[in-house]
């Protein structure tokens, strides 16, 4: 069996952020959707902008299916090396969320924290953060056509419906032709089903 991963996974819904006091310092988290690395960067600019009086504006992103790290970035941003862009980065591959950015903004209360109190820290942000982030699910799609004769439309009509295509055009003549989007996962069944219920007849393409 084919794995599912890449083809369909949570994102994030919209902006969200929590907030919490360690050792005095204030630790902002922000999170956003990041398709892409320039989604990412753009939003990391913003944050900074939202609190340009911090001490801090670490971050990290996955733009891509969770757990890829073919379009990963991340920042200690004047934290010692390997403090906060790492472990932030390391919580989003594990957390079962694509497309994600996260912005971690401190405001330095006084205490040092040490290495370790800081990877805890700024780790510890991504996974609060994560426990309520609102997600959606995304549905890696394939663009086909379909085309039957119009006794198969009412079949053909439930048969999208049980697959979750969405149908973006009709054309209807000698016969009825539909542009439609397909999960990836499911295009083999749509096309092992369209054959069945038309008796060969269907054509995708």
């Amino acid at each position: 069996m084919r794995s599912k991963a890449g083809l369909r996974y949570a994102i994030p819904s919209r902006i969200y952020r929590v907030e919490e006091l360690i050792q005095r310092s204030r630790f902002i988290t922000t999170a956003a959707h990041a398709p892409d690395a320039n989604a990412a960067n753009t939003f990391v600019d913003s944050v900074r902008e939202l609190f340009p009086d911090a001490t801090h504006h670490c971050w990290a992103f996955v733009a891509g299916p969770p757990g890829s790290t073919a379009h990963i970035g991340m920042s200690d941003d004047g934290e010692p090396h390997g403090t906060a862009g790492r472990p932030m980065l390391t919580v989003l591959l594990h957390s079962g969320v694509g497309e994600v950015v996260t912005v971690c903004t401190r405001y330095f209360g006084g205490v040092k924290l040490g290495t370790g109190g800081l990877s805890r820290a700024y780790a510890g942000g991504v996974k609060l953060l994560l426990q309520t982030l609102p997600t959606e699910l995304k549905i890696k799609r394939v663009h086909v056509s379909v085309r039957v004769a119009y006794p198969h439309v009412e079949s053909l009509q439930r048969l999208l419906d049980d697959l979750e295509v969405v149908v973006e055009h009709e054309e209807y003549g000698e016969e009825v032709r539909y542009q439609i989007a397909v999960p990836a996962m499911t295009l083999e069944t749509l096309r092992e089903q369209l054959a069945q219920l038309t008796s060969g007849e269907g054509v995708l393409e």
